[in-house]
């Protein structure tokens, strides 16, 4: 499939069947993710791998639907904001960073035929708490990642003409 139909295949999957996420499938995945680009390629972030089988009750101090832990596993993309390039205005590249980090993941996931749903509004605190973070590491996003048992809706997307200006704004 080329690229324009992965990314039209992609969507926001909120319900998952309890069928494991074969190893070679997910050995794909994160190296499809550590490949992304990163600013100096310095790589500051750290993706941590949950199995969900009986962790669900603590998982969902983290965020709270249901959903969330009917995949067999949910990863969690951490930036390390220290470790980050930062231009010169001061703008530091750690949640730009782990943005393609995890978009690389979830293009690759559906390239395996399996489903994702960025999930940003989550506690940090309870991540933190429950993923055994360290100071200086930053909880940015969490995907659960396994087979979907939904059916994709029909996308809403603006025109480009919306979207894209030419030369100037």
């Amino acid at each position: 499939m080329d690229f324009l139909e992965l990314t039209r295949r992609r969507y926001s999957v909120r319900s998952y069947k309890s069928d494991p996420v074969e190893k070679e499938k997910l050995s794909r995945i994160l190296d499809s993710a550590r490949l992304a680009p990163t600013a100096a390629n310095r790589q500051p972030y750290q993706l941590i791998v949950i199995h969900t089988a009986d962790r669900e009750a603590e998982l969902l101090r983290i965020y709270s639907k249901v959903w969330f832990v009917e995949a067999p596993i949910v990863i969690c993309a951490c930036g390390m904001p220290a470790k980050n390039w930062v231009r010169k205005d001061g703008k530091n590249y750690n949640d730009v960073d782990v943005a393609i980090v995890m978009d690389h993941l979830i293009l690759a996931a559906t390239a395996a035929g399996l489903g994702t749903c960025w999930i940003a509004a989550f506690d940090p605190a309870a991540a933190r708490e429950v993923l055994g973070l360290p100071d200086g590491i930053e909880p940015l996003a969490f995907t659960p990642l396994g087979y979907a048992a939904d059916q994709p809706p029909r996308k809403k997307r603006k025109p480009l003409s919306e979207l894209v200006r030419y030369e100037r704004w």
